[in-house]
């Protein structure tokens, strides 16, 4: 959308800025100017001024400044078009539209029309009910996705006794009033609210339900601030309360049809959770049974045109209302009130579905540190899981994730009531960082004991670190890390290595065919010449010797290859000398050619069996081995002299 500077302008022009703010911010007049406590900063002497005459704010603190829209936009985190839609609609200004047509259809879409006459609803006695609530497994406590196809004749859709009249229902709601004559045009904002308001007032109105939030360790406060509710047990309570707006409520998706053509509400007989977005207007509900024994346990009203789960976190608005600085997902509605109760503000939800990159992205724009919540049980080791894989791809450099996994059999809700928000907070602080979460899930699953267990722990870490941007720094420190808890100390060139690094053929003819074998494990059978030459006691026979005991188990790959030979070392001395030589060299001067590789290997290793067969020559006192070496020596010679000579090593 294009808005033109002059309608911007406008915008600000009309907005009073001490109004606006002074409704986020308590604002004090001081001479000419407002101020107040900055919001931007924690400071203890109001140092934010606000001038409405010149419409701009400024802070001599922080230097935090701008006008009406800069201030909700850094106030709220919402982005520029959102914010000039509010601040038009409250001055009055109408901001072009590229396609009148579509704003017709999203206007229609966000609307319904309500009917002067009621709906006329069929007897309730029609739907028949069972005298046992119809069971539907459900393994997980957090708010479950919204319950779709549900069967007329379930606990859901009917009176425990059998009865859906209302002489059962011990707290009778009084009707809505009359509609005008003429139908009128609503939105669902207006009337989602209308409902929320309804399941308030009905929680006034029944004990039990009541009962079940003072059982969970709820204040008055906490129940007034979150808006909870209650929905009568009654199988048509919505479209008695709200006869007019039966098409609003289908909308919605609180009145549900079976495929017979009969009208039933969505949550009946539970404690409801308003869900609130991001503005903190209710766009949906989440529905808890009181008695354990029914399921499914949560129940959420199904997505519609103002509800998508996926965008929306459940205490979001809340949390950025109390200004959080701590911010943690965690599985359930109760978890989440009970730890704002608490006072640890920055716990969210989401909403029956697992956390996603949108939820992550959203939090990440509060604190660039976010921590998960997740059961002890494998459930929540297997959620944590897939939220670490789904948030690498958006680890960017400055992003942190930790990752809470909490005693068995407990949740942060019950946490909190043992521990106090003083303990939760402690654990929430040494919650472990991703890279820890990583190394400990990983070394479970493999016998680090043994090199074949570093290396295929490695070749597991390194697929899920190609997730990481490319372009951080995270990706190369994340893999350096795991390297050093596994003992295998190269840390790899940094750039300044690099620089410095001498080039291959600078080394001597050991080191030269030592460090080809370890970059290029595969090449082993080009050196076949020095398996009996070489001294199994040394570096270079040490290689030739691993890598063949271990030719069936090297990874293909070259890199953990590498990482695979340095686990299996015997000797540690050896290996930081190792590790040392790979940091010296610079083997990206070499042609990584197959067959260059190949010719490379055949030319040192006839080289070096030259050299080595020279040494023994000179140290035999055997005449018949002396003749035995020097046969062997001028077969070498000969070879050597015959031989196709590799490309340069550039090319």
């Amino acid at each position: 959308m294009s808005i033109p500077r002059a309608i911007v302008d406008q915008i600000i022009d009309r907005t009073d800025l001490v109004e606006l703010i002074h409704s986020h911010v308590p604002l004090k007049k001081s001479g000419k100017s407002y101020t107040a406590c900055c919001p931007f900063h924690q400071e203890s002497t109001p140092s934010f001024h606000v001038h409405r005459d010149k419409g701009y704010y400024h802070c001599f603190g922080c230097n935090a400044n701008g006008n009406a829209i800069s201030f909700l936009m850094n106030y709220e985190n919402r982005d520029f078009i959102d914010v000039l839609k509010d601040l038009a609609q409250r001055a009055g200004v109408e901001l072009p539209e590229r396609n009148p047509q579509a704003v017709r259809e999203a206007k229609a879409r966000l609307s319904y029309t309500r009917q002067a006459t009621p709906v006329t609803q069929k007897k309730t006695t029609d739907i028949k009910s069972s005298t046992q609530p119809t069971a539907v497994n459900s393994s997980s406590e957090a708010p479950a996705a919204d319950f779709s196809g549900l069967d007329e004749d379930s606990y859901l859709n009917s009176a425990p006794g059998g009865d859906d009249s209302l002489d059962y229902y011990e707290y009778d709601f009084p009707l809505q009033p009359l509609a005008p004559d003429e139908p009128l045009e609503a939105t669902l904002y207006d009337l989602v609210e209308q409902v929320a308001q309804f399941y308030e007032q009905q929680l006034t109105l029944n004990p039990p339900a009541r009962a079940y939030f003072d059982r969970r360790g709820l204040d008055d406060a906490a129940i007034q601030s979150w808006r909870l509710g209650y929905a009568p047990d009654h199988a048509n309570h919505l479209a008695q309360r709200f006869p007019h707006d039966i098409e609003g409520l289908k909308k919605l998706g609180l009145i549900r049809t079976t495929e017979q053509g009969r009208d039933y509400v969505l949550l009946r007989d539970r404690v409801i959770f308003p869900i609130r977005d991001p503005k903190g207007r209710v766009v949906g509900f989440g529905g808890r049974a009181m008695r354990d024994d029914i399921k499914p346990k949560y129940i959420n009203s199904p997505e519609s045109e103002i509800f998508y789960k996926n965008q929306i976190l459940y205490g979001l608005y809340e949390s950025r209302k109390a200004r959080a600085e701590e911010w943690l997902i965690v599985e359930g509605y109760m978890d989440v009130i009970a730890l704002h109760q608490a006072g640890l503000p920055g716990a969210v939800a989401a909403l029956g579905t697992a956390t996603n990159v949108d939820h992550l992205l959203t939090l990440f724009k509060q604190n660039p540190r976010v921590t998960l919540a997740f059961d002890g049980d494998n459930a929540g080791q297997r959620a944590a899981w897939r939220t670490l894989e789904l948030s690498l791809p958006v680890l960017e450099d400055g992003r942190e994730l930790r990752f809470l996994v909490l005693p068995q059999d407990h949740d942060p809700d019950s946490l909190v009531r043992i521990e106090g928000a003083t303990g939760l907070k402690r654990r929430i602080q040494n919650a472990p960082p991703l890279s820890d979460f990583l190394y400990e899930t990983l070394a479970v699953q493999h016998n680090l004991a043994h090199p074949e267990g570093k290396s295929r722990l490695m070749r597991d870490a390194q697929e899920m670190i190609n997730l990481l941007p490319q372009n951080g720094s995270y990706r190369r420190l994340l893999f350096q890390s795991l390297r050093e808890r596994l003992g295998l100390g190269w840390k790899g060139k940094t750039a300044q290595l690099v620089q410095h690094s001498l080039n291959f053929e600078q080394h001597s003819l050991e080191e030269q065919a030592l460090l080809l074998l370890l970059h290029y494990p595969m090449q082993a059978e080009a050196l076949e010449e020095l398996h009996e030459l070489a001294d199994i006691n040394q570096p270079l026979g040490r290689a030739l010797q691993l890598i063949a005991q271990f030719r069936t188990d090297l990874p293909d790959d070259a890199e953990q290859a590498l990482y695979f030979l340095l686990g299996a070392w015997p000797d540690d001395r050896e290996r930081s000398w190792l590790c040392h030589l790979l940091d010296r060299v610079n083997i990206q001067s070499l042609n990584a050619e197959p067959v260059h590789l190949e010719g490379l290997c055949q030319e040192l290793a006839l080289q070096l069996c030259e050299q080595y067969l020279n040494r023994r020559l000179r140290m035999t006192s055997s005449l018949s081995d002396a003749k035995k070496i020097n046969d062997r020596l001028m077969e070498v010679r000969h070879k050597l002299h015959f031989r196709e000579r590799p490309l340069e090593m550039g090319g």
